[in-house]
């Protein structure tokens, strides 16, 4: 029968990956334990008139032609707001772009931050990238990233349209962000 050896981690390796890891969680400030916030808000997608916070950046020539507007690129910056009013206070600005990428639904791929102004949350910005089904009641869209408070945030928005103007194109989206962070 051959006989195994079992060694011992060696003990310097294993103080410098101990040190590596508290040097690490401490630099970016890990020392607290999670936490799960939940944000409300509303974003205006504003298109028209002489000011509008979201222009087509781009299109192919089938977009026109499809009914889902296929291949068009709009960026945004668009309001936030506490209610669903524009004159409502303004918390933040969601930027970022989407692009219409069905051609059989209107489905938009978004890319955004969602910069915040007010409170606790002042400076900080949450990173969403995901599939947004504009005609499903509820849209749900991954967090992937934040900064500020937010640094290593995960979780999910939850978008709901409250009103869309078809001959103006403007709209007014519900969201409920759910984020762990630290």
């Amino acid at each position: 029968m051959a006989k195994t050896s079992q060694t011992l981690p060696d003990l310097p390796s294993t103080l410098l990956i101990f040190s590596f890891t508290v040097l690490f969680s401490t630099t970016l400030g890990l020392k607290n334990q999670e936490k799960l916030s939940h944000l409300h808000f509303y974003f205006h997608d504003i298109v028209s008139g002489p000011n509008p916070a979201a222009v087509w950046v781009a299109q192919t020539p089938i977009s026109k032609k499809s009914p889902t507007l296929f291949g068009s690129i709009a960026m945004f910056d668009d309001p936030l707001t506490v209610g669903p009013t524009r004159s409502s206070k303004l918390v933040g600005r969601a930027q970022g772009l989407y692009g219409s990428a069905s051609q059989s639904e209107d489905a938009l791929l978004m890319a955004m931050n969602f910069v915040f102004y007010e409170g606790n949350y002042n400076g900080s910005s949450l990173s969403v990238l995901g599939r947004n089904s504009v005609l499903e009641a509820v849209r749900e869209m991954p967090v992937i990233g934040g900064s500020g408070v937010f640094r290593l945030a995960r979780g999910y928005v939850q978008a709901k349209t409250v009103t869309f103007n078809a001959t103006s194109g403007d709209a007014l989206v519900e969201y409920d962000a759910f984020v762990f962070h630290y």
